[in-house]
């Protein structure tokens, strides 16, 4: 039996953004106990030309909602970056977990080779879903997953390996 591309993305995205929102928790819990002022975290970034972690959470869900989109042959939803809260943050996680699970795995049929268009102000990229999936989707969602994580263990949350792959 082959692996479709419907398994490739909606469970393991889905996966990784309930794991984020648990890794979340701890780090507004984490706030508490320290008595840090949320918003310290939730701007806080590893370097400093890069994005801060509200930034990687938009960019993380944008990639789930997009990829699934794209890849079943619809248009992505298009949803404000206004989230400025942990609370803005899991409802932003809440809602694409929601939106990937609208999704049958008969949408996917065909998504291997449908051609995929991303096009961006100053350039733009052609891809069978295939190799959108492989090569651009799967890799920028767990760079920016990755980089939320490591964020806020910089920071001193105390999360490990069982966080970000889930229990």
């Amino acid at each position: 039996m082959a692996i479709s591309i419907y398994d490739l993305l909606v469970p393991p995205v889905s996966k990784m953004l309930t794991n984020l929102d648990n890794v979340l928790k701890k780090a507004e819990a984490d706030c508490e106990t320290r008595k840090i002022d949320p918003s310290v975290l939730v701007s806080a970034r590893l370097a400093p030309d890069m994005f801060p972690l509200v930034r990687q959470v938009q960019i993380m869900t944008d990639q789930a909602k997009g990829g699934a989109s794209r890849l079943a042959g619809l248009e992505p939803p298009k949803w404000p970056d206004e989230e400025k809260t942990f609370a803005d943050l899991h409802a932003r996680l809440a809602k694409a977990i929601a939106y990937l699970n609208t999704f049958k795995p008969a949408q996917f049929d065909g998504a291997e080779t449908r051609k995929i268009e991303l096009k961006f102000p100053n350039a733009s990229f052609s891809f069978v879903g295939k190799d959108y999936l492989l090569t651009n989707l799967l890799p920028n969602f767990y760079f920016h997953y990755t980089t939320a994580y490591a964020i806020l263990r910089h920071n001193g949350v105390q999360v490990g390996k069982g966080d970000y792959l889930g229990r």
